[in-house]
């Protein structure tokens, strides 16, 4: 780990701070008149999802952590635990629900995404923009329904459940974005 004043912490860069991950939100410099100057941060803690605030003085330095990437193939879940492969190496990481968090209803198996590692102990997931589920659950959809404003819920193989259009029924199989979780299209 190397260490970065806090006038040049960015966001999206990752830091220790009190023995825990952080990921950088956001950042407001201030220098206040006469006053020493300051870096008020938003920071989203890598373990518990929950948003902090910090304030550093401008002469701070605080730890950045680096953060390895590895494409993984997700295989199967049992009970809290999620297991996924890497496909280079074929080496298989446990990751319990809590770290994987509103993920787990975009994995399906066999599905490609990416793990983030901190010094070889997995953090948890990046998604793909978007993934193609199975819808299993929604109400008939109305013959000659064309895209409106109207929309009705649609559960998922993952037990996700989408607003849809009243024109997709069960059976078929929607694009859903990952990011706000919100139906993208029809597929087939």
């Amino acid at each position: 780990m190397a260490t970065v004043q806090a006038t040049k912490l960015r966001p999206r860069m990752v830091i220790q701070l009190d023995g825990d991950l952080y990921s950088i939100f956001s950042l407001n410099h201030r220098t206040p008149g006469n006053k020493r100057g300051f870096v008020r941060a938003k920071l989203r803690d890598l373990n518990s999802g929950a948003m902090i605030e910090h304030r550093f003085s401008s002469e701070d330095f605080v730890e950045r952590a680096y953060l390895d990437e590895k494409e993984v193939e997700f295989l199967y879940r049992e009970g809290d635990v999620f297991t996924f492969m890497d496909t280079s190496t074929y080496e298989q990481y446990p990751l319990n629900r809590e770290a994987l968090g509103s993920t787990v209803g975009y994995l399906t198996p066999n599905g490609r995404l990416q793990v983030t590692f901190f010094q070889g102990k997995p953090l948890g997931i990046e998604l793909p923009a978007s993934v193609e589920l199975k819808v299993v659950e929604t109400e008939p959809g109305i013959k000659g329904a064309s895209a409106t404003n109207v929309t009705k819920p649609a559960k998922l193989e993952t037990g996700l459940t989408v607003q849809v259009p009243p024109f997709v029924n069960e059976g078929e199989v929607i694009r859903v974005d990952t990011a706000e979780g919100t139906y993208l299209e029809r597929v087939r």
